[in-house]
């Protein structure tokens, strides 16, 4: 529900860029907002895909001139790729409704891991949305004039722009648009990569002579020790080719039921398409003895030699396949916008960011948290000029803290659970393979970027760590404060129980009487204060009591229709505590309840019935005040109930706000 009024400019403006809204209590919405493992593989592998553009890149040139070694590091990369995305298998079944690096760390490690890799998470996902549109972006001028090159960082711009409302609209209205833009990219690249090994496949044994000769030659240049630290450097150096495999069990939560099989199967597409592209490409540039040439990539010399001899329909073929490169790039980005809200919403979940996060908008989308990283983007973007070497290094740590911290989790999680699951060898040395390769690959990494920009990540994550810190020491002391309000509740019962155990008589509705309309949120200290407060003040001779309680949907509950049922039956269940309360004090008392995303805007929907049925209501809603507050206190807390006073204002109605002071309840 929305406070734009219906028919409005404003309401047609919003909804031909975001949509219209949506109804969280239509129990077909799950299933039609929802992704089938196609759509999943497109919307959350695209990320892993993409990194074809630039992974298998720096891989090969990291060879030097034994180039042949590259057979080893495309066989290490490929089985890399399964090894890890093994490892998300089980941790798809073991946390079948999401589990991502924060889930992970914060459940088998301690909540301050799961912190960590949750903030590590963030920064990732902002880069990978930055550093995807900005690889475009130059992917794209690289076909243009020079003189153009100017309009690069508008492009990048106004791509992230593009993004962030595409994903305001939805998850499945997002990827649907960008499906065809995938599947010429994997259709092209197949083609390319089958090519490059079927039209060499006679030459079988010279090449495995040509192969053997190499790593003779490596062996007596570099000795048995240095070609395998050369392989392996190589290997390392192709770190960004694993990046987005986490994607997949991050958004179990947007797939469609079963998600756990539809998770695993999703992850297997993501694997072998992964696997077989990065793979072939390093073999393709090897068998067509690729060079680097400057202003060009070592996917566009691979693609114009392949297609030299094709004609007119060989240049036109290259320009597809290379534009597919470029716009895919742009469809990676969708990751961050998709896990990135995703993960900031659970860790508001868990009070480590402001609560807000964990809020839905009208089309039931995270909308602060794709408000966040898109301008967080944007930020990063304008302030690096779109440089996508810088933006690289930055990239370059964060995705392989979680991998290591997830793979701890799991290989902990496996030798705890070995007198009783019975698979629990096969889990352990899958996580544990995995933990030594991704733990190898960060390590090196992390000590030949570090110079080169990677303490900037390691400086922004760790005070992204410190905020996180700051912020649930202040909801942690909040919520002591709110239990000494909580005290009252349980006397409240009892008095219940003992006025309806004497008996009374229930009073008649008096529609023309003075009508106490007050609104809570459970039945819990802040809303008996409330009450408490209306009848001590003693404001009129009220002779109804109204309670309303507005069910809000957010991260947490939007997860099925059980969890929409779950919430509305403890509505009903609190909402009944507080009628019964008033009944036994002598007056009538009824409750409404609703369910919705916006606060304000369903109150603002119920009022009228309220106020047609009981002409002389008046409004009470209770806000917590602090002794010291401020604008950090203001944004980590709902101040609804002044939105509320305002709107009431615009009507006429009045609204009267009672002050509680927790330190002093």
């Amino acid at each position: 529900m929305s406070l734009i009024k219906e028919g409005s400019f404003a309401k047609k403006v919003k909804n031909i860029f975001i949509g219209k809204e949506l109804d969280p209590n239509d129990h077909t919405v799950f299933h039609r907002l929802s992704l089938i493992a196609f759509f999943a593989w497109v919307g959350l592998g695209a990320d892993g895909l993409s990194s074809s553009c630039y992974g298998p890149q720096e891989a090969f040139l990291a060879l030097g001139e034994h180039t042949f070694l590259a057979v080893f590091v495309a066989l290490g990369t490929a089985l890399t790729i399964f090894i890890i995305s093994a490892g998300y298998s089980q941790i798809i079944e073991l946390f079948p409704h999401g589990g991502g690096g924060y889930i992970v760390a914060s459940k088998l490690l301690s909540p301050k891991m799961g912190m960590v890799s949750g903030c590590a998470l963030l920064i990732d996902y902002v880069l990978t949305i930055t550093l995807s549109v900005a690889s475009g972006a130059d992917a794209i001028f690289s076909f243009l004039p020079e003189t153009w090159l100017k309009y690069k960082i508008l492009l990048a711009v106004f791509g992230v722009l593009l993004l962030t409302i595409m994903n305001m609209r939805g998850v499945k209205e997002s990827i649907m648009a960008l499906v065809p833009v995938f599947m010429v990219f994997i259709i092209t690249h197949a083609i390319v990569i089958i090519y490059a090994l079927v039209s060499h496949s006679s030459q079988i044994p010279e090449l495995t002579a040509r192969i053997t000769a190499d790593v003779g030659l490596a062996k007596s240049q570099l000795g048995f020790a240095g070609m395998a630290l050369l392989v392996l450097r190589s290997y390392s150096m192709g770190a960004g080719t694993y990046t987005g495999i986490e994607a997949v069990s991050n958004g179990l939560q947007i797939l469609r039921e079963p998600r756990e099989e539809t998770g695993k199967r999703t992850m297997r597409y993501m694997a072998i398409s992964l696997s077989i592209t990065v793979a072939g490409l390093i073999l393709a540039y090897l068998l067509f003895n690729v060079k680097y040439e400057h202003g060009k990539t070592l996917n566009a010399t691979l693609f114009e030699t392949i297609t030299s001899g094709w004609g007119s329909f060989g240049y036109g073929f290259m320009l597809v396949t290379l534009i597919s490169e470029a716009l895919l790039l742009f469809v990676a980005a969708q990751a961050g916008f998709l896990d990135g809200p995703r993960v900031l919403s659970n860790m508001a979940i868990d009070r480590w960011f402001p609560a807000r996060f964990a809020l839905l908008s009208d089309r039931l989308v995270t909308q602060n948290g794709i408000l966040l990283m898109g301008i967080s983007s944007l930020v990063l973007m304008i302030a690096s000029g779109g440089a996508v070497g810088w933006l690289i290094v930055l990239y370059s740590i964060n995705v392989f803290v979680t991998f290591v911290l997830s793979q701890l989790g799991m290989v902990i999680h496996w030798w705890k659970e070995r007198k009783t699951a019975d698979h629990w060898k096969k889990g352990l040395f899958i996580n544990g393979l995995g933990l030594l390769l991704t733990g190898f690959i960060l390590i090196t990494v992390i000590m030949t970027k570090f110079f080169e920009g990677g303490w900037i990540t390691i400086i922004i994550t760790g005070s992204l760590a410190l905020l996180a810190l700051m912020i649930k020491k202040h909801y942690k002391e909040t919520g002591q404060l709110l239990k000494k309000l909580d005290v009252i509740a349980d006397a409240t019962l009892e008095e219940i129980t003992r006025k309806e155990k004497k008996g009374y008589t229930e009073a008649e509705s008096d529609p023309k009487g003075r009508t106490a309309v007050v609104l809570v949120n459970g039945f819990n200290g802040l809303g008996l204060h409330t009450l408490m407060s209306v009848l001590k003040y003693d404001i009129a001779a009220f002779h109804n009591y109204i309670f309303i309680q507005v069910g809000v949907v957010d991260a947490a509950v939007f997860k099925g229709t059980e969890e929409i049922k779950r919430l509305s039956d403890k509505m009903d269940e609190d909402l009944g505590k507080y009628v019964r309360l008033m009944k036994a004090r002598g007056y009538h008392s009824e409750s409404m309840s609703i369910i919705g995303t916006d606060l304000v805007a369903e109150v603002m929907e119920l009022t009228p019935q309220i106020v047609k049925k009981f002409p002389k209501a008046i409004f009470f809603g209770g806000q917590i005040v602090f002794r010291e507050d401020s604008m950090f206190t203001r944004f980590l807390h709902n101040y609804a109930v002044f939105a509320l006073q305002r709107e009431f204002y615009k009507l006429g109605l009045p609204f009267m706000i009672m002050p509680i002071l927790a330190d002093k309840a």
